[in-house]
């Protein structure tokens, strides 16, 4: 692409991209700013990258507007819009090569049950078995060695890498992406003690229902609701490593990093932010908007919407910064509260 076509097409997403330079030349791809060589084209969205301006050898770098580039654009060319990250991401989906998850067309090994229908343009790989009257939506991928139980649902241009496993009465709806070694529709964790101590096992009779445009990482687990159905929202985001217990509700674009928790019946807003290792107690809900941080601690519910919450057990962020400074400083308070005793003391052994 020449950097004015970069340009224009920038401009279906953003409402202005400024040129910087001469724009002249073709862009071969993309870079990282430090490592970026002539032809290419990087960005900039952190102020500690901006360093790399003066030494860069890229083509054509995106900043925000507020970067002075004027000492550097005799050797390179800038576009300047509002979110340059973003902008790159778009970049990134036009030079990105094409993914082969498998060939084209149903594989000879792949197992089909009865009853199943499958629309037009779907790829099934090796080895791939799908049950009795499931059904597969146009321009669907079901990567080698997957395994689709009976009644699974999925809609349109979903991507299932190799080795996911969807239960019975699995729902995705379209444009879900699952990565390898995921399994979503396994029994949730239902047990019931004796007297004797032993447990007997609930019956796990619901389902998993996930909605449009989800991505869910690789071995992340979703259990299916003991009764009813655990739900995905639409454009939630989900990491490797998670697990999202029976009968949970995933607010619509809520994104969930590496190795959180989230116990059975649990109940989470829109737009929510999860940080990595996050735990949860069971049967909580946590209004829209909130931001959990990583390694934190939820043992109740936070119905205030934007609330951002940190440590263990969670608290609003300001409150728990302000004892977690205090604790920093326990080592200084208890040497002035040893040396006021012993004055103290002192004071008591001279009256």
């Amino acid at each position: 692409m020449t950097i004015q076509e970069i340009r224009e097409y920038l401009l279906r997403f953003s409402d202005s991209v400024e040129l910087l330079g001469s724009g002249e030349g073709k862009i071969t791809g993309p870079a990282k700013i430090e490592l970026a060589g002539p032809g290419q084209v990087s960005f900039i969205a952190n102020e500690k990258y901006i360093r790399f301006l003066s030494t860069t050898e890229a083509s054509l770098v995106i900043v925000h507007p507020s970067v002075s580039v004027d000492e550097f654009t005799e050797k390179r060319s800038f576009l300047k819009v509002s979110d340059p990250y973003t902008a790159f991401v778009f970049l990134l989906k036009i030079f990105a090569p094409p993914r082969v998850i498998t060939a084209p067309g149903i594989a000879s090994s792949a197992v089909i049950g009865s009853g199943t229908t499958i629309a037009d343009g779907v790829s099934v790989g090796e080895y791939a078995v799908i049950g009795d009257n499931c059904s597969i939506g146009r321009n669907s991928v079901i990567g080698s060695h997957s395994v689709l139980l009976n009644g699974v649902t999925l809609g349109e241009d979903v991507l299932l890498f190799p080795r996911v496993t969807l239960y019975e009465g699995t729902v995705l709806g379209n444009r879900v992406v699952v990565h390898s070694g995921s399994v979503i529709g396994a029994d949730g964790f239902g047990f019931a003690p004796q007297s004797d101590g032993s447990y007997v096992k609930i019956p796990q009779m619901g389902v998993v229902e996930i909605g449009d445009d989800v991505e869910i990482g690789a071995n992340s687990t979703i259990d299916r609701a003991t009764m009813g159905s655990t739900v995905i929202g639409r454009g939630v985001k989900i990491d490797n490593l998670v697990q999202i217990a029976h009968n949970c509700k995933i607010g619509d674009d809520t994104v969930i990093a590496a190795q959180a928790g989230i116990s059975g019946s649990v109940v989470v807003g829109r737009h929510c932010l999860i940080g990595g290792q996050a735990g949860f107690a069971g049967h909580l809900e946590l209004a829209d908007n909130i931001q959990v941080a990583a390694k934190t601690g939820i043992s109740k519910s936070f119905l205030q919407p934007g609330t951002v919450l940190r440590g263990t057990p969670a608290q609003p962020m300001r409150d728990q910064l302000k004892l977690e400074a205090m604790m920093r400083n326990l080592g200084a308070m208890k040497e002035k509260l040893d040396l006021l005793d012993a004055a103290l003391k002192e004071r008591k052994s001279d009256a």
